[in-house]
């Protein structure tokens, strides 16, 4: 994560050696290629703590994995888990998926911290990894692109110069998104000529959002666009002119979008589940989880009523001082140090 790792470059007295397994890229000094493709590390991390990786990481005194894995190692280790979903929910996941998660599980019962970006997902990581051994540090907002300008947006997302309001959807269509859902509310909520945008890559769930769509009613399906993956410009464009950010998810380990749009003063609506009411704070309406009626009736009040949605606007932008990149990259040195004084 560039905008951590920056951070963490900023802290007095801590050196930043970041590695990579991946062969499919030529890293640049300083970051570091352990000797294991991540598919092959996997395999035999999930299996055995070996082999360790000391000998190409150096001299260092705490080994961080940043996403799900961190190497066998004997100095003390820090993991990071975003959301739990893949852990409760193995069913659902990649072969891939599971396989990291085994990993994770192990370097767990061996002695691993796991840092955790909300209390929620440090919860969850008690019961699903058996552990007290949880840090709770928040992330931050990830920096919106700023607005390319109309003649931009029109191009790339096709939405016109009519000025319809629409209702902004970002991220995968992954299961836990919850997306056939929102169509669903969107096409029996009272919107006007409302249009919902659909702005991120195929994903796990990518055919039931397709039949959800396919089974409204004509006049609904020519108000919802499909964009698929979109790059930073256009996502920038879309945050900037949405009515507002749809997150109706099933569970959420952390949530940027939802400071992403609170960061350009969009209001969001979302389910009331995992860690958004956490990080959210007071600028989200929040609804319950799986409630079709008030995901709709949701979506109606935040459209329709000028007073909710300023409300919304000032809370989110109030709920952002919380957040910084420099307080997370000081909690995480914090950490850092106290394991390093344990093991002395």
């Amino acid at each position: 994560m560039a905008a951590l790792a920056e951070a963490l470059d900023d802290q007095s007295g801590v050196d930043v050696v970041p590695y990579l397994l991946s062969f499919r890229t030529r890293p640049q000094p300083p970051v570091r290629r352990l000797p294991l493709p991540a598919a092959v590390a996997q395999r035999l991390w999930s299996r055995a703590d070996w082999p360790p990786m000391d000998r190409w990481l150096g001299a260092t005194q705490v080994i961080h994995g940043a996403n799900y894995v961190v190497p066998p190692s004997r100095h003390p280790r820090v993991v990071s888990v975003y959301d739990t979903w893949f852990l409760a929910n193995p069913d659902r996941a990649t072969a891939t998926v599971r396989r990291a998660g085994e990993v994770l599980r192990r370097s767990v019962r061996a002695g691993a911290v796991v840092h955790t970006s909300s209390a929620a997902t440090a919860d969850s990581v008690r019961t699903l990894l058996g552990t007290e051994r949880v840090e709770v540090i928040h992330l931050a907002p990830l920096p919106v692109p700023p607005d390319p300008g109309n003649e931009h947006g029109w191009a790339t997302t096709g939405l016109g110069r009519c000025g319809t309001p629409f209702i902004l959807a970002l991220g995968t269509l992954e299961r836990r998104k919850n997306v056939p859902q929102l169509v669903a509310a969107f096409a029996r909520a009272e919107l006007g000529d409302a249009q919902l945008v659909l702005a991120g890559a195929d994903g796990d769930d990518a055919t039931a959002v397709e039949e959800a769509v396919i089974a409204q009613p004509a006049s609904v399906q020519r108000r919802v666009r499909r964009l698929g993956p979109v790059d930073d410009r256009t996502k920038g464009w879309l945050l900037h002119h949405a009515a507002v950010l749809a997150y109706p998810s099933l569970d959420e380990g952390f949530g940027f979008p939802i400071l992403e749009a609170q960061s350009v003063g969009l209001p969001v609506l979302a389910t009331a589940v995992g860690s958004i009411p956490e990080v959210g704070g007071g600028g989200v309406e929040l609804v319950p989880p799986q409630d079709l009626d008030a995901l709709a009736a949701g979506l109606a009040r935040v459209i329709n009523d000028d007073a909710r949605r300023r409300e919304l606007v000032a809370a989110g932008t109030k709920n952002l001082e919380r957040f910084s990149w420099a307080s997370t990259a000081d909690a995480l040195v914090r950490l850092y140090r106290r394991l390093v004084a344990a093991e002395a």
